[in-house]
């Protein structure tokens, strides 16, 4: 006769209702369980098969199926901006540089606004507003001083807009409604990359929330011209985002940079000892409070990365929406380290991942 165990574990189904709690029963092979009364006392063997059984269910916890990276790579995201991950004619589309007498440069870029269903976790598809086809949008870099011109086309189906978080003339900021770009209409945003740090842009059509929700973000990062910081072997763009999926102005998911589990799933990586810089943006809506918790190493902290020295040494640290850190860590030994919010219900719901270190 077989001995059956209740337990409750989190799952990520495909329906309408992204996850759900399901009862598993498991069943314990009772020549098993024979075989371990003989070697304990029934009290330490109840407590045995017990232990064993809840540690099958923690196992086996986690996202099922897998997700497809052909339209949006979260791993490629990690380390592109300025999209340099497209060969050089693709690239010439949406991105160029000039010099400028005075040595920065000025950098155009193509941007567009467009209506796409994106996955967020396996099988399960979001309506998305998106800038240029993906979520988060893409990253802009420039150094302290260049000329950023972005080309902005609102394909989509709402107004829309690009508001950066810098500085800029109030005719750039794309907040008023006189500055909502109406669908099939352009407007150009010119402005100079200002302050050095890691900063943000959204769109700031009404309701904001929704647009937020729907996925018109990017991370924006302006280099000191002067960088005192050590110079890191590695860097990582990492936008924390959700998505309310009913749109009952709660989140189902969450994730860094789009896709629930990714990182946990697929571990980044690194080498031990290295400076490993990652460009952290908070966009999730709904949320007052995100954060960011590292296991068994500390970062330094450059809390909206607009000075040379660090704010904080710790494990863990708290946004909300729209702030940003610069976090610059070494790994002191090799192995699988985890990151997720330390918020336990974003974690469950997707916003967890790993680094796996090795010499």
């Amino acid at each position: 006769m077989s001995k059956i165990t209740k337990l409750n574990v989190i799952i990520v189904t495909t329906g309408t209702v992204l996850f759900a709690v399901f009862q598993i029963w498991l069943s314990v092979d009772r020549s098993r369980q024979d075989s371990i009364e003989s070697r304990s006392n029934t009290e330490h063997d109840g407590a045995y098969h017990h232990g064993s059984a809840q540690y099958a269910a923690q196992a086996a916890i986690g996202v099922v199926g897998t997700i497809s990276t052909a339209e949006f790579d979260p791993m490629r995201f990690l380390t592109t901006w300025n999209f340099n991950n497209l060969p050089r004619e693709e690239r010439a589309k949406v991105y160029k540089e000039t010099r400028r007498t005075d040595g920065s440069i000025l950098r155009e870029y193509w941007i567009t606004a467009e209506d796409k269903d994106i996955e967020i976790a396996p099988g399960v598809v979001f309506p998305a507003w998106t800038y240029n086809g993906q979520v988060p949008g893409p990253t802009i870099r420039a150094t302290e001083g260049d000329l950023i011109r972005i080309y902005f086309t609102n394909k989509g189906s709402k107004p829309h807009t690009m508001h950066f978080h810098g500085f800029h003339s109030s005719a750039m900021d794309g907040a008023m409604t006189h500055d909502f770009v109406l669908s099939g209409k352009s407007f150009t945003y010119e402005f100079e990359a200002a302050p050095s740090g890691l900063h943000l842009y959204h769109c700031h059509s009404l309701p904001i929330s929704q647009h937020v929700n729907h996925g018109l973000y990017g991370a924006y990062i302006v280099d000191p011209k002067n960088d005192t910081r050590p110079k890191p072997a590695k860097e990582f763009v990492m936008v924390l985002n959700s998505f309310d999926t009913n749109y009952d102005g709660e989140n189902e998911v969450y994730a860094v940079n789009t896709k629930a589990f990714y990182y946990d799933k697929n571990p980044i990586k690194v080498k031990r000892g290295e400076l490993v810089r990652l460009y952290v943006v908070n966009t999730v809506e709904f949320d007052p409070v995100n954060s960011f918790h590292l296991h068994a190493n500390f970062f330094d902290e450059y809390r909206t990365g607009t000075k040379m020295q660090p704010s904080q040494f710790t494990d863990t640290t708290s946004f909300v929406q729209g702030e940003r850190s610069v976090l610059d860590v070494r790994f002191r030994e090799p192995g699988k380290y985890m990151f997720h919010a330390h918020q336990s219900e974003f974690t469950e719901k997707g916003w967890t991942g790993m680094f796996e270190v090795t010499e």
